[in-house]
């Protein structure tokens, strides 16, 4: 009855792991990019729902600010002051470049954008990029 295995046995499987792993190793950092930039999007997508149904809902004007590093949301208390709602990372802290950005979108209390008509910004992190699409009436679309 024989116990174990042999040296050449073991390396064999261990050359056959390595193998393996070299060919996985470069689809798992594309997985990566694409999973970092639908994340990112999203959470850009979801910015603008957010402030086009406080604009809706509170009926008044709602200040989104978008830039690399966050997404920051304000309701206007008066034509001088504003009130800070919500605040979120931008696509930086995944490591997602974006086109687009900085910006600020006003959404009046109908729900519509002002002074902005159809807006796009791309986000992108090594091949995988992806488009968010704000139009003017306020609705957000990732194709």
């Amino acid at each position: 009855m024989r116990r174990g295995t042999t040296l050449l046995e073991l390396l064999i499987g261990i050359a056959l792991v390595a193998m393996l792993l070299v060919l996985a190793i470069p689809g798992a950092g594309r997985v990566r990019d694409r999973l970092a930039v639908d994340a990112a999007a999203h959470a850009l997508a979801n910015a603008h729902v957010r402030a086009r149904l406080l604009a809706v809902t509170e009926r008044r004007p709602a200040l989104l600010t978008l830039t690399d590093d966050s997404l920051v949301l304000r309701v206007l208390e008066s034509p001088t002051d504003t009130a800070l709602r919500w605040r979120d990372a931008g696509p930086r802290a995944g490591g997602v470049s974006s086109a687009g950005l900085p910006r600020v979108v006003t959404f009046a209390p109908n729900g519509t954008t002002l002074g902005v008509a159809n807006s796009t910004t791309t986000l992108s992190r090594g091949a995988a990029q992806k488009q968010v699409i704000v139009s003017r009436y306020g609705r957000v679309r990732i194709p």
